[in-house]
């Protein structure tokens, strides 16, 4: 289940695409704009079925197939899009800690085939409260423990009524290995978020309200974040990201792995199996969520460090410039002074982030 430490695989994991994260406060703010996108909601809890699964909803008479892009791969989005993916059987496991405002726990679900692992802190109360699915930045996997990177929000989000859930992923902490993972370019990730969202409106936890769930990633996270809305509209009521990879794939690519130190015998894996975006600009257009911004119906709010060296605030605002392009919804505050970790400005960013949680995730 557990990658062993200081193996190859977790070599590779440093170099790819994203960028290693753990959640920390912010600085000064400019004023945000938005779109003026209506909103929308997410699906109700499946309870019909012992293993439900995401797919793309059908229009009323259509095929919901006919709508999408074509699969030239299925290493992609549009693959993605037309994945049923199963999230079930979210399961608590020992409580890990107590405070006077939750209780924290140890999690697992299913994702596919795969079990993830997790942390879930429950608010004290009878419920049902709300959930903001959390989706953490790159970590090495060798040292990467439960629930870690996340942990000034999973109190907070806690302390004002949410249950905080903490996606592991896959090869991280108990999950499940994928060995694929690295070279399919972490699409795995993107179904793990999905999968948790299914398992969550699948649950017959009474404190969870499966009616009104976010999202909620962090750098490499927020790629994740981006990935798993444009392959499923409407998952979720409401999303935020803060200081995310870019939306284009070749970006990361170029930045954590192609003009990465040790990244050499991943790149050969990857342009292996899906060339170089210069050998198969295709494959990478169709791996990029900004390629598919218009697809996205669940309001976003972005947060961005102006001077992050990690994720540079160009590619915030390429990702804001696409998503308004293709009518979304979305609030995006840039930070002056502020890097890729967030320290003076972080509880501004909160307050407003628990405000857009609360304007969006309405019963």
């Amino acid at each position: 289940m557990r990658r062993v430490c200081g193996s190859a695989a977790s070599l590779l994991v440093v170099a790819l695409l994203l960028t290693a994260c753990s959640s920390s406060p912010g600085a000064s703010v400019q004023p945000s704009s938005t779109a003026s996108t209506p909103q929308r909601s997410s699906e109700a809890p499946s309870t019909s079925a012992p293993a439900p699964t995401s797919a793309p909803p059908a229009a009323s008479g259509t095929d919901a197939s006919s709508a999408l892009p074509p699969v030239t791969d299925p290493v992609s989005l549009p693959a993605l899009m037309r994945a049923e993916i199963v999230g079930r059987d979210l399961r608590l496991g020992r409580v890990l800690s107590r405070t006077s405002a939750y209780s924290r726990y140890a999690i697992t679900y299913r994702s596919d085939a795969l079990t993830i692992t997790g942390i879930m802190n429950v608010p004290r109360g009878a419920g049902p409260f709300p959930v903001i699915v959390l989706l953490h930045g790159h970590i090495d996997e060798s040292v990467y423990v439960t629930g870690q990177g996340f942990r000034r929000e999973q109190d907070s989000l806690a302390r004002n009524g949410y249950v905080a859930l903490h996606v592991d992923y896959r090869n991280h902490a108990g999950s499940t290995d994928d060995p694929r993972n690295d070279v399919d370019l972490r699409l795995g990730y993107a179904k793990d978020a999905i999968a948790a969202v299914e398992a969550v409106k699948a649950s017959s936890l009474p404190f969870l309200d499966a009616r009104r769930i976010g999202l909620l990633g962090r750098s490499m996270g927020g790629g994740v974040a981006f990935n798993a809305l444009v392959a499923r509209p409407g998952l979720v009521d409401a999303a935020v990201t803060y200081d995310s990879v870019s939306t284009d794939a070749v970006d990361n690519y170029d930045r954590w792995t192609r003009n990465a130190a040790g990244g050499g015998r991943l790149v050969t894996s990857i342009t292996a199996a899906h060339g170089s975006p210069e050998s198969d600009p295709a494959f990478w257009s169709e791996i990029s969520a900004r390629t598919y911004l218009d697809r996205i119906t669940t309001p976003v709010l972005m947060h961005q460090g102006q001077v992050d060296d990690t994720c540079p605030v160009a590619w915030a605002r390429a990702t804001v410039a696409g998503l308004r392009s293709g009518g979304a919804d979305v609030t995006y505050y840039e930070y002056p002074g502020e890097n890729h970790y967030f320290y003076s400005a972080w509880p501004t960013s909160m307050r407003r982030t628990l405000a857009f949680f609360r304007a969006h995730l309405v019963a």
